[in-house]
């Protein structure tokens, strides 16, 4: 049993100082990430409204063969507007980029251009808000030189290995990728797909 005399020991004083202090050290980190995340977003915006903003002033043909991006580069923006979802995109699917922004699975097609353009992003992040996505939802993909619309085909839950989801499609197609259950603790067993169809031009 302990007794109110122990309670008070230096041993067990020290141990709640220790404590206290753990987790005002935790709380800074956990703060420190987040406005690192926000920053690195607010950054990237800037960046992607700066290049389209040129663009503009300085119109080109437009292109049907982008070169792939360099790993980490700018790729745009993703916004589903009823799920409040908006994040900007980053080349490369690689641990450092998902912290900072969704990433654009290499391989896969570049948003907007004919074929299966994949991104990743984070169920505890990014794509928090994909758990309630359904059919019909409309997807707003903007890159430096392109508004390019989507509307979602259907969501699925497949296993990891499950690697036909980001196989090439003859129509322009963007299929967006995150973990699953969202509630799970840890590193979550399946993935979660949506699945979206191109529906309009480029602006």
């Amino acid at each position: 049993m302990i007794t109110s005399r122990a309670l008070g020991s230096p041993h067990l004083r020290a141990i709640e100082r220790t404590l206290i202090v753990l987790g005002v050290v935790l709380l800074g980190w956990c703060a420190v990430q987040i406005l690192s995340t926000w920053y690195a977003q607010a950054s990237a915006n800037r960046e992607l409204e700066e290049i389209r903003m040129s663009a503009a002033a300085s119109p080109v043909s437009p292109g049907n063969n982008r070169t792939q991006p360099i790993k980490g580069s700018l790729v745009g923006r993703v916004e589903i507007p009823r799920l409040g979802l908006s994040a900007m995109v980053r080349e490369g699917d690689d641990a450092k980029t998902l912290r900072r922004a969704v990433g654009h699975i290499p391989q896969t097609a570049l948003p907007g251009e004919p074929g299966n353009a994949g991104l990743a992003g984070h169920r505890d992040t990014f794509f928090r808000s994909l758990r309630d996505a359904r059919r019909g939802d409309r997807i707003v993909v903007t890159t430096p030189d392109a508004v390019v619309h989507y509307t979602v085909r259907d969501t699925r839950i497949v296993e990891p290995t499950e690697v036909s989801v980001l196989a090439p499609t003859a129509e322009p197609t963007l299929t967006l990728v995150t973990c699953y259950p969202f509630n799970y603790v840890g590193a979550a067993p399946k993935r979660f797909i949506v699945r979206a169809d191109r529906t309009d031009g480029r602006e």
